[in-house]
């Protein structure tokens, strides 16, 4: 069980990064409305810049505590507990933005591995 926790933060984790900090200006299938970066995907739920900015820096903390948790295994319950709690936002967001549920999937996706984290 051990083992499959640490892979669960490890492609949480890897995740969260890879969106927030090298695909943030990118475009993807998977973003709101019909944003191509992050800045205009934000915009398209009607969420500020500046809660944009305070929503990645929680993401990429909560997904470093979890990087380090595998060292320091007391960190992972609250990053996962936080991460959770930010992915079931996203959900709702893509439900308010009237989105098509695959682009829900990556939102659920973390999310179920966070429940799967915090279960084990």
């Amino acid at each position: 069980m051990d083992t499959l926790k640490i892979i669960c933060q490890l492609v949480i984790s890897l995740g969260i990064l890879n969106v927030w900090l090298l695909r943030f200006k990118q475009p993807s299938p998977y973003r709101g409305g019909s944003a191509q970066n992050m800045s205009e995907e934000f915009a398209a739920y009607g969420l500020s810049s500046t809660f944009m900015s305070f929503i990645g820096g929680v993401k990429v903390l909560f997904a470093l505590l979890l990087l380090v948790g595998i060292l320091l295994p007391v960190l992972v319950l609250p990053a996962a507990t936080g991460l959770a709690i930010l992915m079931g936002g996203a959900l709702m967001m893509h439900v308010k933005a009237k989105d098509p549920a695959v682009k829900s999937l990556p939102a659920f996706c973390v999310l179920f591995l966070c429940l799967l984290v915090i279960i084990l």
